[in-house]
């Protein structure tokens, strides 16, 4: 049992990056699903805000924007988090170079 954790550990380190439901800023948490206006709130202005393009809506009668803003480095580790029309989708971790 012990070896299989270890693999796992190891497994997760050599990627480097992994993706998650919620971050802590400061003593905030935003989650997926966030509108941006409230992370901006809780976690401040982010080091670089990249607009990544446009996404159409499902029924493809609106067009969204895509970003991407970076936190970080905090203790080794940048956050990327994706905007979909002002809306967080997806939060990622990745230890600096």
């Amino acid at each position: 049992m012990s070896r299989r954790l270890l693999a796992l550990g190891l497994a997760m380190v050599a990627s480097q990056a992994w993706a998650a439901d919620t971050l802590r800023c400061g003593s905030q948490l935003i989650s997926v699903g966030d509108r941006s206006s409230e992370v901006l709130q809780k976690c401040g202005e982010p080091v670089s805000r990249d607009l990544l393009g446009y996404k159409r809506s499902v029924n493809r009668r609106e067009e969204f924007q895509v970003e991407e803003w970076t936190y970080g480095p905090n203790g080794g580790m940048y956050q990327y988090l994706r905007f979909e029309g002002n809306r967080l989708v997806q939060i990622t971790s990745k230890r600096g170079n």
